[in-house]
């Protein structure tokens, strides 16, 4: 006779940092609450993701700096990377992150079940050689590499970021495929340590899901830095292997090739499903992604999905928001329920120049049919821009044209990811560019430069 299975208030599959927000919040709201994650355990974003790319993307910084200085009056430096020695201190640092959020989800709490998930039926998995039950499901399995049908790439050999991460052997060379976010920081890193890198975008501009003068600005930079970098390519078939792999692509219609030691591939990533088996809990999957409503629930009321599996924006930030969402949600089935507000979106990429956006863009407005009102002001005319030797890229705003609300706003230029925060603590109380004028800046900061876009929609609001 087989055993009963297990039952608890909430399951939660997968304990990275959306997965542990959604347990922690189902916990505080009382519930019976376990975690089942294979391992190793961490998430995505301590062991992979934010936290080791910011740590190695600090010592290219320092290397960049240190080359330029005879700039600031100090006699030339000779700088030579140790990349095992970058490698291990990334790795110090995120044993320490890891460390924590282990203790986190080892709380005699929860309970924790080390094991690979599967769904036997909408109320039923297993994990392991334990079967478990529950009333609600949260699914927070994350994000793997996406495969790429590109022939010969597989047999050429290639690395993701997952194991580019790892490698303590410089390479000279280093193809790039893909100028996303993650292609970006990493192919700069490289570069700035030393090696040849080659970037190759299938898109006119990188980070072609934002506006496109943030890619054109973007991109001038690092070709300016020594990364060559190709846009509008159409990538033919890859070749080779060992130490020496070769792509073929088609660029400004003429067939052309690259050799690299190295070659990364950053064509994107896809949620983390395999082996869940979705089907037998009759959850909605489309193109690999799972489906939710507003209330982060799956087509089964009690099978609710955050964070990278949901495919809907793959930024740290917003999964642990939709963790905590849906475990709320989970824990008051009666009540009504909390959804989730893309107002206040928020993206960061920590090249130099940064890149950071929150709210609405110039393509989201034209696609919505939003009517706005843009100005943009650039670095290279800002005093502490000047000061810092930071003078790339630009500030934007974008605002209702009768009221001033600040829809949007785009900082491509030095310490963006911390210019941003001022913009989302306006959008968030629904302010006006004429607040962002008003409220005092003190001088000379970066943040000052805010206030001149600021003007000038007060300006062009005023005249409407």
């Amino acid at each position: 006779m087989a055993a009963q299975p297990i039952s608890h208030d909430v399951i939660v599959i997968g304990g990275g940092s959306a997965g542990y927000a959604a347990a922690r919040t189902a916990r505080d709201s009382g519930a019976d609450v376990a975690i089942v994650d294979p391992g190793p355990l961490g998430g995505l974003c301590i062991l992979r993701g934010c936290m080791p790319t910011k740590t190695i993307l600090r010592s290219a910084e320092v290397a960049a700096l240190m080359r330029r200085a005879g700039e600031f009056g100090f006699a030339p430096v000779e700088v030579r990377s140790r990349l095992g020695a970058i490698v291990d201190r990334k790795n110090t640092l995120v044993r320490e992150f890891a460390d924590y959020r282990i203790q986190q989800l080892r709380d005699p709490a929860f309970t924790l079940y080390e094991s690979a998930a599967r769904f036997i039926s909408p109320q039923l998995i297993q994990a392991g050689s334990r079967h478990l039950t529950a009333r609600s499901f949260i699914l927070a399995t994350g994000s793997i590499p996406r495969d790429v049908p590109i022939p010969g790439l597989r047999e050429a050999g290639y690395l993701t970021s997952d194991e580019l991460l790892d490698v303590r052997e410089q390479p000279d060379s280093l193809i790039v495929l893909g100028g996303g976010p993650v292609g970006l920081e990493l192919g700069q890193f490289f570069s700035r340590i030393g090696t040849r890198v080659t970037l190759l975008q299938r898109s006119l501009h990188v980070l072609s899901h934002l506006d496109d003068d943030i890619g054109s600005t973007l991109e001038q930079a690092l070709r300016e830095d020594g990364m060559e970098v190709l846009t509008g390519v159409s990538l033919l078939r890859a070749s080779g292997g060992g130490r020496a792999k070769t792509v073929e692509f088609l660029h400004q219609g003429e067939t052309k090739s690259v050799t690299g030691a190295e070659m990364l591939q950053a064509l994107g990533r896809r949620p983390n499903i395999d082996g869940l088996q979705l089907g037998a809990a009759g959850v909605k999957v489309d193109e690999d992604r799972v489906v939710v409503d507003g209330t982060l629930r799956t087509s089964q009321p009690h099978i609710f999905a955050v964070g990278d599996v949901t495919n809907l924006y793959d930024i740290v930030h917003i999964a642990i928001q939709q963790g905590e969402l849906a475990g709320f949600n989970a824990c008051h089935p009666h009540g009504p329920p909390k959804e989730f507000d893309d107002r206040l979106v928020t993206e960061v990429i920590f090249t130099d120049p940064q890149v950071a956006v929150v709210g609405l863009s110039e393509k989201a407005c034209r696609a919505r049919g939003v009517p706005y009102l843009t100005a943009s002001y650039p670095f290279a005319d800002h005093g502490k821009a000047m000061v810092l030797g930071s003078t790339r890229g630009f500030v934007k705003l974008l605002a209702a044209p009768e009221t001033g609300r600040l829809l949007g706003a785009a900082v491509v230029g030095p310490e963006a990811g911390e210019l941003i925060h001022e913009l989302i603590a306006v959008m968030y109380y629904h302010g006006t560019v004429q607040d962002l004028v008003r409220m005092p800046h003190y001088h000379p900061t970066l943040a000052e430069i805010l206030t001149y876009p600021a003007e000038s929609l007060a300006e062009q609001v005023r005249r409407a």
